[in-house]
């Protein structure tokens, strides 16, 4: 008998261990693309614990924080001559045991040991039109094979091979294609007057199906292309009267992706559109926008910017951030219907302007990136904010509403005594 009671407080413990335990350990990782302070290339990264976040909310201490000035910018300076300047997009792969850093301004690209923080490899992009090359943003393949890499300015699309287990990463210059310079499968220049006006690539996405590449383009028009080839292959095209321009904010959900369009840029400042398209049925052979895009939602009204994405739980609602707007619009996953206006003011800022989201495994909570006083994307420029950090957003009703529960801040005071401290990528890393 003592024996049994002793076997039954042991699995009593064992249960009550269980239901205690958190069902997702996570990591935030949220990139300030200001120069480290006191040099002219680095910037940080700030790591927070996802429960402690959702926990103690604006008054959550970083975990660890990567001083890019440090022994990134060394690694960069030995490998490639020169130090990476504005970190800017940061993605996991799939199994969250690296991390992969585009810095925009200098083109390089630092994968990172996740759990270690250690920087292991740095390259940097190619050439391309007009002898810049940027790397703006970069998305792995579902497969942990390849980093597909969006050289905006140099107007290329690139791929470095990545061999997480072995600590090899390869650039492979016989897969790039060359967005400005090439032909697409009907025959059209990628890049026309009236078709396709401004080729640089913004954001590259790949779905769950590990399926091909998306890839936005500044002047409007899009290109889905298989990132298996060599040179990488053009299966669909798009113009700019059918997808919009400055899109950075792909998403999968109810089996469709999920793309927007947003202003930004001189020529184009004010914009809010929305888009969803299949994630198959792409082929060389299709004629160009096919398969047709559905156009969600538009409103180029003064004071839009579409900008980030997130996704609430089981896929039934999406949310398109508005950086100008502050708000994120809400729509139905199924339908694609607009359903809701969620405002991100709050008591904590009145103009976070929140740039990209990252999501908590379980959907219940999103983290945005809120951009500083002194932004690095030019002027003009919708992305001038108060406040730069992190926001902290409670989801409801599976994504359909949502309420702001707090801000993180961070700063970057120069000796000027001007605040520099502007955050733009961020992400969320499974700690498995």
């Amino acid at each position: 008998m003592r024996w049994r009671a002793v076997i039954v407080a042991l699995l009593m413990t064992l249960v009550a261990g269980a239901a205690e335990a958190p069902a997702d350990s996570y990591e935030i990782w949220l990139v300030d693309q200001s120069d480290t302070n006191g040099l002219a290339h680095g910037g940080t990264v700030h790591v927070y614990d996802g429960r402690d976040v959702t926990r103690h909310l604006s008054a959550t201490r970083p975990t660890g924080v990567i001083d890019l000035g440090g022994a990134t910018s060394s690694l960069c300076l030995a490998s490639t001559g020169r130090n990476p300047v504005r970190p800017h997009m940061i993605v996991f792969n799939k199994a969250d045991t690296h991390a992969a850093l585009a810095f925009v301004a200098s083109g390089h690209v630092v994968i990172f040991d996740a759990a270690s923080r250690r920087p292991l490899a740095c390259l940097q992009t190619e050439a391309g039109a007009g002898g810049a090359r940027q790397a703006h943003a970069l998305w792995p393949t579902e497969d942990d094979r390849y980093l597909i890499i969006a050289n905006q300015n140099g107007k290329k699309l690139e791929r470095i091979r990545t061999g997480y287990a072995a600590g090899a990463f390869t650039q492979e210059p016989a897969a790039t294609l060359d967005l400005a310079g090439c032909t697409t499968p009907s025959g059209a220049p990628c890049q026309a007057a009236g078709i396709r006006p401004d080729n640089a690539p913004i954001c590259p996405f790949i779905a769950s199906d590990n399926g091909p590449v998306f890839v936005s383009l500044r002047g409007g028009g899009m290109f889905v292309v298989d990132w298996r080839t060599a040179p990488m292959t053009i299966v669909g095209e798009y113009d700019a009267d059918h997808v919009p321009a400055n899109g950075c904010g792909f998403i999968e959900a109810k089996g469709a992706v999920f793309g927007d369009g947003g202003g930004g840029t001189p020529a184009n400042l004010d914009q809010f559109s929305v888009f969803r398209m299949p994630r198959g049925g792409y082929s060389v052979s299709n004629p160009p926008n096919t398969p047709p895009v559905e156009r969600l939602y538009d409103d180029d009204s003064p004071d839009r910017d579409a900008h980030g994405t997130a996704v609430g739980a089981r896929d039934r609602h999406v949310w398109v951030g508005d950086r100008d707007g502050n708000v994120a619009e809400v729509f139905d996953g199924r339908t694609g219907a607009r359903v809701n206006t969620v405002a991100l003011t709050s008591p904590f800022s009145a103009d976070p302007t929140v740039d990209l989201f990252a999501g908590s495994p379980d959907r219940a909570w999103v983290f945005a990136s809120t951009r500083g006083p002194n932004p690095l994307s030019g002027d003009p420029h919708s992305s001038h904010g108060t406040d730069p950090g992190m926001l902290i957003v409670r989801m409801t009703d599976e994504g359909r509403a949502g309420q702001v529960r707090g801000l993180i801040p961070i700063t970057n005071v120069d000796a000027a005594g001007v605040e520099r401290a502007d955050a733009h990528g961020i992400r969320v890393r499974r700690v498995r």
